[in-house]
C-alpha cells in the first residue's frame, strides 16, 4: 500500500486554497497542518481541509511531527525569510509559489542557500502545466527551431488580497515580477537559452489610481511591453494589459521558426466568463506550417473537475502531480529548480528597471 504523504501549508489565501483543492484530488495525500494568520482565510482553509491542524506560526508548523513536505503560498515578500527559517529549523522538500523573491538583495541569499539546502525546492510556475501551453511545448520541434516567441496577456486587474499587499511594488517586486515571472520562465523553457538583454516600456494608466491605503496610492504597473534577447540569438516579447478582461482569450502565445508557427490560446478563469455568453471558450493550439499552408486547429479541453479546483486551467493539479511523484522517488528532481526561479525574477526585475530608467538592462549568468 502506498504511504500517505503529509503536507504543511504556509499561507492559505486565494492561491493557498487552490493548492488545498488540488492536493485533495491526489490519491495518498493529506494536509496535516496549516499556518494562515488571517482569520477569514484560515476559516476558509479549514473548511477545505478539515483534517488539518491550524497553527499560529511557521515555527509551530515546523514542530508538527507528521510532515513530509511544505507548500509556501504566503505573500511574495515573505518567501525568502520563511525559506531561511525552514532551512535553519527543519529542511523539508518545498513547493514555493512564484515569485521566489522580490528584493534584488535576496538573490545572493538564495544562491548560497541552494548549496546548503539538501532537500528539493520546486518553484511553482503553474503556466508550464496548462494543457494548451504544454501542448504547444510538445509541438515546438515542428517550428524547425524557435527564432521568435511572443506572449500576450490581456486580463483583469490585480484581485484584492489580504492586507492589500499586492498593491505596492515593495511587496510584489513590481508587476513584471509578481504577475509575469512565469512568462519569463516559459521563455527560457521554450527557447532553452538564457537571456542577455531586456528592454521594456510600461506604466500605470488605469488601475488602482482611485484607491488609497493608509494615505498611499498603489504604485503597481498595469500595462507594458518587454523585449528579451537570448544567448541563442532568439528573441521574445511579452505584451501585458491588465484592463482587458473583455478578451475572449486571456493568453495568446506564439512560437515561430523557419518551418512553422505554433500558437496556444488560453482562456481566463471560467468563473469570470459572463453567463450570457454561454460556455467559456475552449483552449486551442494552432499549428501553421509554411509549406502545405493551412492552419491545423486543435481543441485542448480541460477536465471540468480540474477547472473547478482553481483558476489556472488545471495546471495546479498537474504541477502537484509532478511534485508528488518527486516526493515518492518517481521523479529525480524538481521540474522548476531554484535556478529557474532566480532567473524568472531577475528577468522581471530587469523589466521593471528598464521601465524606470528607459534603458536596456544586460543580464549575466547568476552565481551557481
Amino acid at each position: 500500500m502506498t504511504r500517505t504523504i503529509h503536507y504543511g501549508l504556509i499561507g492559505c489565501g486565494m492561491m493557498g486554497q487552490e493548492h488545498l483543492h488540488n492536493i485533495a484530488l491526489l490519491d495518498g495525500t493529506r494536509v496535516s497542518a496549516i499556518f494562515e494568520p488571517d482569520g477569514e482565510m484560515a476559516q476558509a482553509a479549514q473548511a477545505i481541509a478539515p483534517e488539518a491542524t491550524m497553527v499560529a506560526s511557521v515555527q509551530d508548523l515546523l514542530a508538527v511531527e507528521d510532515l513530509d513536505c511544505l507548500v509556501i503560498a504566503s505573500p511574495n515578500h515573505l518567501h525568502v525569510d520563511q525559506i531561511d527559517q525552514i532551512a535553519r529549523t527543519r529542511p523539508l522538500p518545498l513547493l514555493v509559489e512564484k515569485p521566489l523573491f522580490t528584493d534584488p538583495g535576496d538573490a545572493a541569499r538564495l544562491e548560497v542557500l541552494q548549496h546548503s539546502y539538501h532537500q528539493p525546492i520546486w518553484v511553482a510556475m503553474e503556466y508550464r502545466y496548462m494543457p494548451p501551453i504544454a501542448a504547444l511545448i510538445s509541438e515546438v520541434q515542428a517550428t524547425g527551431g524557435v527564432k521568435m516567441l511572443s506572449i500576450r496577456e490581456h486580463r483583469f486587474p490585480f484581485l484584492e488580497k489580504v492586507g492589500d499587499w499586492n498593491r505596492f511594488n515593495r511587496n510584489t517586486g513590481g508587476t513584471f515580477v509578481e504577475k509575469c515571472c512565469h512568462f519569463f520562465d516559459l521563455m527560457r523553457l521554450i527557447l532553452q537559452s538564457d537571456p542577455v538583454r531586456v528592454t521594456a516600456s510600461g506604466g500605470q494608466a488605469v488601475n488602482h489610481l482611485d484607491e488609497s491605503y493608509a494615505g498611499e496610492v498603489p504604485d503597481i504597473l498595469d500595462h507594458g511591453y518587454v523585449i528579451v534577447e537570448f544567448a541563442s540569438g532568439a528573441r521574445a516579447m511579452l505584451e501585458l494589459c491588465m484592463f482587458a478582461e473583455g478578451s475572449r482569450y486571456q493568453e495568446e502565445i506564439s512560437v515561430i521558426g523557419p518551418e512553422a508557427k505554433i500558437e496556444a490560446l488560453v482562456p481566463g478563469p471560467g468563473r469570470f466568463w459572463p453567463d450570457h455568453l454561454g460556455e467559456p471558450p475552449v483552449p486551442q493550439v494552432i499549428v501553421s506550417p509554411r509549406d502545405q499552408k493551412g492552419p491545423v486547429v486543435k481543441d485542448i479541453p480541460v477536465d471540468p473537475t480540474l477547472l473547478a479546483a482553481g483558476d489556472h486551467n488545471g495546471s495546479t493539479f498537474y504541477q502537484h502531480q509532478g511534485f508528488l511523484a518527486m516526493l515518492r522517488g518517481e521523479k529525480p528532481q524538481p521540474d522548476v529548480t531554484l535556478q529557474d526561479g532566480l532567473w524568472a525574477v531577475r528577468m522581471g526585475l530587469a523589466a521593471q528597471q528598464s521601465i524606470e530608467t528607459g534603458e536596456t538592462v544586460r543580464l549575466g549568468a547568476p552565481a551557481r
